[in-house]
């Protein structure tokens, strides 16, 4: 009998706790502007989302320098062999799923250097998966199987700044000395307090009540964007503003890489598309090609002896 009161007290006691913390929470609080959502007219509705969404860019405007330090924190890591490895649950995981994904094909790069773990692993990408981001255990247990080094980088996403399964997971990360940087929409909570660079868009209120998805999923697609783009440009994937490293997948890609090519060297579409099949569709050896008069066993040449810096290749 003793054991179920202590348990019943114990719960009691901590739930003013949870409450206090969700009131701190600015992504739980109300907003103002769309207190009577269910009454409006679609344009209406609509216009108030928009007016709100301007105040995202702003946001992520303000946390420019914690942006910039945790890319050059990754990109240091990578060229010491390290990996980009983005945690989160529920939308905020999905935003880590999706920038990971993309950055393989538009770099050119190792699936392995950018990866995701969510909660709920791959069943919670199109799926809420029930209870999947409360347990700190499993964020360990997740990371864990990616044997964390000191060089790997490992960035937690949680709009709540609460979400245990990131708690874990940055704590785990903390204890295998890799870098550790936290992207949410709430300063003052845990996975801010646990990571080494906190990236803290305050969005404010959502136009639907907690619904995180909106202007924090916003923002948090901004800041990875930012991440992983700058951090590529950064390590030598891109040329110009160009994607020199782009993987060529399918007819449109194909038409782009042609157009990247002919746009990055000068040269006609035509003698681009005539570079780019004697490189063996690879931009960057197409480029050197058409750059420096050269075929594309002395442009590899080249790019191998400037241990693949493509500025360097080109003498630019």
């Amino acid at each position: 009998m003793d054991f179920f009161h202590d348990l019943y007290n114990a719960e009691m006691t901590s739930q003013p706790k949870k409450r206090k913390r969700a009131e701190r929470r600015l992504t739980e609080q109300r907003n103002a502007a769309s207190r009577n959502l269910d009454r409006m007219t679609a344009v209406e509705i609509v216009r108030v989302m928009n007016r709100e969404d301007r105040k995202v860019a702003m946001a992520v405007g303000r946390e420019s320098a914690a942006i910039a330090r945790a890319v050059d924190a990754i990109v240091s890591g990578i060229r010491k062999g390290g990996r980009l490895i983005y945690v989160g649950a529920g939308s905020s995981g999905r935003m880590g799923v999706l920038d990971a994904a993309e950055c393989a094909p538009t770099f050119g790069t190792s699936p392995k250097l950018v990866q995701a773990l969510i909660a709920g692993g791959r069943r919670a990408i199109t799926k809420a998966v029930e209870g999947a981001e409360d347990s700190k255990r499993n964020g360990e247990r997740d990371l864990r199987a990616k044997k964390p080094t000191r060089n790997d980088v490992v960035v937690g996403i949680a709009a709540s700044g609460t979400t245990p399964y990131v708690v874990g997971a940055l704590k785990f990360a903390r204890r295998r000395g890799a870098r550790t940087v936290a992207v949410t929409s709430n300063l003052r909570m845990p996975v801010g307090r646990l990571a080494k660079i906190v990236i803290a868009p305050e969005v404010g209120p959502e136009v639907l009540t907690g619904s995180t998805r909106l202007k924090a999923g916003t923002s948090q697609k901004m800041v990875l964007n930012m991440l992983s783009t700058a951090v590529m440009a950064r390590l030598g994937h891109v040329y110009e503003n160009l994607m020199i490293d782009v993987v060529i997948t399918n007819e449109k890609v194909a038409d782009r890489a042609v157009r990247i090519l002919a746009a990055g060297s000068g040269k006609s579409v035509s003698a681009a598309e005539h570079a780019l099949r004697a490189a063996g569709h690879k931009l960057r050896v197409g480029l050197v090609m058409l750059k420096r008069g050269v075929g594309a066993g002395e442009a590899k040449r080249l790019i191998a002896g400037a241990g693949g810096d493509l500025r360097k290749a080109l003498e630019e």
